[in-house]
C-alpha cells in the first residue's frame, strides 16, 4: 500500500466495506447475499466487467463509482480505488466494492482487504462465481470428468504478471494438470501456447477460448495449441476471454450449452 493511503488507526467510526463478487455476467449467478447488499448499499464502487443487468440491481439512491481496469485503459489506479473506499467508509454505513467474478480469484480482493484492515476499516468478502468455472460450464465443457481429467489448474495469463507477482512457471503447469484454465491470456496467447508446447504439452491438445462467458453475447473459439493463435488472428477474436486447455474441451460437442438467465437477454 502506498504512503498516499496510509493512515493511523484511530477511534474513527467507519462504515463497513463488502468485497462482493458479481459473478461472470449472468445476473442469475450473483449470490443472494451479494444482491441484497447491492439493494441496500450507500455506495457501490464497481469494476468494468460487471454486467449491466447486475448494475441495475443497485439501490437507485446509492452513489455509484466506476473504477474499472481494462488493459491499457485504467480509469483509476489501485491506490486511488483503496483511497475512495477509505473516504466513503468515513461517512457511509454500507460500501460495496463490486468485482466481476470472485474477489479472491485474480481480482485483487486480497490486496484491497489487506489495505482496509490495516486502516482499521471493517471489511467482509462475499464470494462470487468465477468465470473460470462458469464460462466453460455454459459452453458444455466440464473442467473435470472421470474419463478425461482429475485435476484443474487456474492461472493468470496476463502479460504484465511479472510486474506485480512472480512469473508463471509454464513448464510446471504444462504437465501438472489435465485441465488448464487461463484468465486474461488472449493478449499473451502466442507466448503461452509456445511455452506449453515446449514444456511437453501436445500441440494437438484441444483449447477453447470463451469470450463474455454466461452473457447473451458469449462467443467460443475452438482449436488446438498449435493452431489457436492463427485462428484468433483470422477471426479477430478479442479479450475478455477465458482459455480452457485439455481433453475435456472435446465434450462441448456432446453436452448441451446453458443459456443465460432470461433477465440478462
Amino acid at each position: 500500500m502506498s504512503e498516499s493511503i496510509v493512515e493511523n488507526k484511530t477511534s474513527q467510526n467507519y462504515g463497513k466495506v463488502y468485497l462482493v463478487g458479481a459473478g461472470p455476467g449472468d445476473p442469475g449467478l450473483i449470490t443472494l447475499k451479494g444482491k441484497g447488499l447491492l439493494q441496500c448499499a450507500d455506495v457501490v464502487v464497481y469494476d468494468a466487467l460487471v454486467s449491466p443487468p447486475i448494475l441495475e440491481m443497485i439501490n437507485p439512491e446509492a452513489e455509484q463509482i466506476h473504477a474499472g481496469k481494462r488493459r491499457g485503459r485504467h480509469s483509476k489506479k489501485q491506490d486511488e480505488i483503496t483511497q475512495i473506499l477509505i473516504e466513503k467508509a468515513k461517512t457511509n454505513a454500507i460500501i460495496v466494492r463490486l468485482k466481476g467474478g470472485d474477489p479472491f480469484v485474480f481480482g485483487r480482493g486480497g490486496e484491497e482487504m489487506e489495505d482496509l484492515v490495516k486502516i482499521g476499516i471493517p471489511v467482509e468478502v462475499v464470494p462470487g462465481v468465477t468465470s473460470g468455472i462458469a464460462a466453460p460450464a455454459y459452453a458444455g465443457i466440464p473442467l473435470t470428468h472421470r474419463n478425461y481429467s482429475s485435476s484443474v489448474t487456474f492461472v493468470t495469463g496476463h502479460e504484465a504478471a511479472g510486474k506485480y507477482r512472480p512469473e508463471v512457471n509454464w513448464k510446471a503447469i504444462a504437465v501438472g494438470s489435465e485441465t488448464l484454465v487461463i484468465y486474461m491470456g488472449v493478449h499473451n496467447l502466442t507466448h503461452i501456447t509456445s511455452e506449453l508446447i515446449a514444456a511437453g504439452r501436445s500441440p494437438e491438445t484441444p483449447i477453447a477460448l470463451i469470450r463474455w462467458g454466461t452473457r447473451p453475447e458469449q462467443e467460443e473459439l475452438i482449436g488446438q495449441l498449435d493452431t489457436i493463435v492463427q485462428q484468433v488472428e483470422t477471426t479477430g477474436f478479442e479479450a475478455p476471454a477465458i482459455a480452457i486447455i485439455g481433453d475435456v474441451v472435446q465434450l462441448r460437442e456432446i453436452l448441451p450449452h446453458t443459456l443465460p438467465s432470461v433477465e440478462s437477454r
